[in-house]
């Protein structure tokens, strides 16, 4: 299990969002991904940051208590968020997602441009093709 690889399984096309994005138009991106968070990245698709449902739900909350909202994604996204490789192992990144945090890790290459995200979903759906394939597999000479 530990040659499944996360290039295998990353989403290609994540939510994607800006420094400079107000946070009101990043939560709208949001909503319409279906994804709990994705990577802020620069003008090079370098990751610089991540931005969470629940960073927005925060400071989406604060103001509407102000009455007003002039915050951007630099303001609340989360900076120097844990990032993975293509090349990392499932079983890896389903042993970090059990322990950390993040429901979602960006996928960079060596220069930490972005490739994609990997979600709990993702890896789910990993864990379980590998099991059902062995478990047929093996059971198809019994």
């Amino acid at each position: 299990m530990q040659s499944i690889k996360v290039a295998d399984y990353l989403n290609h096309r994540p939510v994607t969002f800006t420094v400079e994005m107000r946070i009101e138009s990043a939560v709208e991106k949001l909503l319409q991904s279906a994804q709990s968070g994705g990577p802020v990245v620069d003008s090079n698709k370098r990751v610089v940051g991540f931005l969470s449902e629940q960073d927005c739900l925060r400071k989406m909350l604060e103001a509407t208590y102000q009455n007003e909202s002039h915050s951007v994604v630099g303001d609340v996204m989360s900076a120097n968020p844990v990032c993975v490789s293509p090349n990392d192992s499932i079983v890896q990144i389903a042993d970090k997602m059990t322990v950390n945090k993040p429901k979602v890790y960006p996928v960079v290459d060596d220069e930490g441009c972005l490739m994609g995200v990997i979600s709990r979903a993702n890896v789910l759906l990993a864990i379980d093709k590998h099991l059902h394939d062995a478990y047929t597999s093996g059971h198809r000479y019994v």
